[in-house]
């Protein structure tokens, strides 16, 4: 393992829990890596993300049909399941049960996906593009996100209100930060720290900056990363989604009628 104030990465080889942060507040979490379907037992009460960096592996579930992925594939599921394959795997287990995940009553959604696409479906920063995997089926649930980095890329510095824990899933790159540089290597598994809006940490540079602070750079060649964020600020939410805002009720939308909505 390699950390600085910003960034935390892994060794790819070393399987099992990389990562426990159940104790979190508000998002507890634990982080796998998972080889050859060794490193992982499924838990009660958590939800699951995942990702296949390399080679195969199915998804078994008591009662109900295997789901097969390749590498460049990815899933979310709450139902209990076993990863039996020969290739490797990152899963982020989330603690449904505790911190801020009960006030939405999460759980997640079984979805699987992928490949992953050669660029994102939505404008990022700096020429940067992002696909929003899985998606919140909630404003404040986790999401599960695709970013794609072209070359000669230089981001600007910046910081997140919460963990980003991912994967590079192909190319390389460079993590810039106050504290020190780290590359960045196809099949890297990380952690980018959260900023909690007041922390700081001295630099390299000798001046003072916010926990967490990094940028991602690219050279020659693309990158593309897989991150896994712990919540969201972004979703439907039950007076504002798809389905009420386009009933209509002599002409108006049912969101705006709090006497028939659905206590």
């Amino acid at each position: 393992m390699t950390e600085n104030n910003s960034f935390v990465s892994f060794d790819n080889n070393q399987k099992g829990l990389l990562y426990d942060d159940s104790n979190h507040p508000n998002y507890p979490i634990r982080y796998y890596n998972v080889i050859s379907g060794d490193g992982f037992k499924w838990q009660e009460n958590c939800s699951y993300y995942g990702y296949v960096y390399e080679g195969y592996y199915t998804l078994n579930q008591e009662g109900s049909p295997a789901f097969l992925l390749k590498s460049g594939m990815y899933f979310s599921i709450s139902k209990e399941f076993e990863p039996v394959g020969d290739g490797k795997m990152i899963i982020i287990e989330v603690l449904h049960d505790q911190g801020d995940y009960p006030l939405n009553n999460y759980s997640a959604v079984t979805t699987v996906g992928g490949e992953i696409e050669e660029r994102g479906r939505l404008k990022y920063i700096d020429g940067c593009t992002d696909s929003l995997l899985i998606p919140p089926v909630k404003m404040g649930d986790p999401c599960f996100n695709h970013l794609h980095f072209p070359d000669h890329i230089t981001q600007t510095p910046h910081t997140h209100p919460t963990h980003r824990i991912g994967i590079v899933a192909k190319g390389n790159g460079k993590c810039v930060t106050p504290f020190g540089n780290l590359p960045l290597t196809s099949g890297m598994i990380f952690i980018i720290k959260e900023w909690d809006g007041s922390s700081i940490a001295k630099g390299k540079d000798g001046l003072m900056h916010p926990v967490g602070t990094h940028k991602f750079d690219t050279k020659n060649e693309s990158m593309d990363v897989i991150a896994f964020h712990p919540d969201s600020d972004f979703g439907p939410t039950d007076i504002e989604h798809p389905m009420i805002n386009r009933t209509i009720v002599n002409g108006v939308k049912a969101s705006e009628l709090e006497d028939i909505r659905t206590k």
